[in-house]
């Protein structure tokens, strides 16, 4: 009971973290009933409506800038958190009584509200903030409603999710669950897009989901793209995970993928697509398979594919190898 009453008091804490506001006078409203009868309260706009929520553990960088530069816009004086932030927050510009505008940042940055008025909304309930970017999700702020979702704490930001990947969802709002899946939520996250691999009959879904499970940090995540690679039934998609094994997994354990693939597969579009993965091995790890390749396999597109890879490398292996060829 302690230790309920404590991460209550914690969640409470962290909803009334807010960032510094600049070029406005915020104004603090108690919350009550829904995310959109909150905003049509406030009026037709323009301003910013703005609450925070306990976020998930691991999101470091603080998002305060949207140029892909944090050394700006941050609070002076303002911690760098070596373990992640501890909110998120919530940016929503209204006009026209229409959400126009919606951002995801942190506490700790400093923002300019162009002279609107800015209403900071305290003790939002996590529940009233999934369901009112659900409502997001199929407009304009498709991708930052997703995100958004995805960084909540919680089971019930899973769950959002996971109603997200539905087959009765359109094609695209199953593409951005998966990826934010696989980007922000762990082990749940890793189960639902297994599920997604198995069961969604979108060759393009799949797809992204073999992409999500890679980028995953997840250790579960790179033995299912292994599986994928071998004994998926649709060959794009056995292709596609030999893809990301090249970019994401350890070199050896792509390589293996890879020599299975090429060994095995029966669609010569996957061995093709192989031999493009092996040249895409980080520090050019790949070389001495594309050699053998090129000097013995049995299929003369993949003898073909593996010069073509070799000539792109510039590795002095490579360099080597064509010299021993081209010796009168």
């Amino acid at each position: 009971m302690k230790l309920f009453t404590l991460l209550i008091a914690l969640a409470a804490a962290l909803s009334a973290q807010q960032p510094t506001i600049e070029n406005a006078k915020p104004e603090a409203r108690a919350f009550s009933g829904t995310l959109a009868t909150e905003l049509t309260r406030i009026g037709a706009g323009p301003f910013w409506v703005a609450y925070s929520e306990p976020i998930i553990a691991g999101q470091h960088g603080d998002r305060c800038s949207w140029n892909g530069n944090n050394d700006n816009g941050r609070t002076p004086g303002a911690p760098v958190r070596l373990e992640g932030e501890v909110a998120l927050v919530v940016l929503i510009r209204v006009e026209a009584a229409q959400p126009d505008e919606l951002r995801v940042t942190s506490p700790d940055c400093r923002l300019d509200a162009g002279g609107l008025p800015f209403y900071w909304l305290n003790n939002v309930p996590v529940a009233e903030s999934l369901a009112w970017l659900k409502t997001q999700v199929s407009g304009r702020h498709a991708d930052i409603a997703i995100m958004a979702i995805s960084l909540h704490l919680g089971a019930a930001a899973d769950q959002a999710l996971d109603e997200l990947t539905a087959t009765t969802q359109p094609v695209e709002t199953r593409k951005r669950a998966a990826f934010w899946l696989g980007a922000s939520r762990g082990a749940h996250g890793i189960a639902t897009l297994k599920r997604m691999l198995a069961g969604d009959p979108n060759s393009d879904v799949r797809d992204r989901v073999v992409f999500a499970l890679s980028q995953s940090k997840d250790p579960a995540g790179i033995p299912l793209v292994i599986d994928a690679a071998r004994n998926d039934k649709d060959a794009h998609i056995r292709g596609q995970a030999l893809f990301w094994l090249a970019q994401k997994a350890a070199a050896q354990v792509a390589k293996d993928a890879i020599q299975n693939a090429l060994a095995n597969d029966p669609d010569s579009a996957v061995r093709e697509r192989a031999v493009f993965a092996l040249s895409q091995i980080k520090n050019n790890e790949g070389v001495p398979m594309l050699i053998n390749l090129a000097k013995s396999h049995r299929d003369p597109a993949v003898r073909k594919k593996a010069m073509f890879w070799l000539g792109q490398s510039k590795d002095p292996r490579a360099v080597e190898f064509f010299a021993q060829v081209l010796k009168p």
